[in-house]
């Protein structure tokens, strides 16, 4: 008996699920994620407002400037390959006009994702291995229940830790070491 090749998944795949699907595409098979907690959805919010308003909302209006920054955006890394990071950044110059691209065909040059326990695993291993495949220059994991943040940066087509943080860190952190990152403030407070 000869069993059914099995046929990989494309962005077209993923349009068709309904709207309040949370999926991504890796290796040609659709992945679904629940909801975030609220824990995670701070760490988010909040690192996106860091990271974001002297980066993105501020440029030329005393931050460094020249990034974008999205939340949850649709990224082609390739046909069968589309992720949807909790935070993605983009120099500018690599991406002019990204307004009504969907999905966003350019690789970030940062990736952050937040770690919950449904997507942990594949945070850490798939999708570390596939940012680093598709060059992506620099990868933060966001570990809410450890209260950590974790920074990569790719050298040679590997990951390299660059440092691990915890809740009484401040830092600066490639690439927007620019700015201090008080981490305790990404963190819901503790009870």
């Amino acid at each position: 008996m000869s069993s059914a090749a099995r046929t990989l998944a494309t962005y077209g795949d993923l349009l068709a699920l309904a709207d309040d699907v949370r999926a991504e595409i890796l290796g040609g098979r659709i992945v679904t994620a629940p909801a975030p907690l609220p824990k995670h959805s701070r760490a988010q919010r909040a690192l996106g407002s860091f990271v974001g308003r002297p980066f993105d909302d501020d440029d030329g209006f005393g931050g460094p400037g020249g990034w974008w920054i999205f939340v949850e955006v649709d990224v082609l890394l390739g046909p069968h390959d589309v992720v949807r990071p909790d935070l993605a950044g983009w120099r500018r110059q690599r991406l002019p006009d990204p307004g009504d691209r969907r999905p966003i065909d350019v690789a970030p040059n940062w990736v952050c994702e937040i770690l919950s326990p449904s997507t942990a695993a594949r945070d850490r291993v798939e999708k570390r291995k596939l940012y680093g495949d598709h060059g992506i220059e620099h990868y933060w994991i966001v570990d809410v229940d450890a209260r950590t943040l974790e920074a990569f940066e790719l050298s040679a087509g590997r990951w390299v830790l660059v440092d691990s943080y915890d809740e009484t860190a401040t830092a600066r952190i490639p690439p927007f070491d620019a700015v201090e990152l008080v981490i305790d403030r990404l963190f819901l407070p503790r009870s």
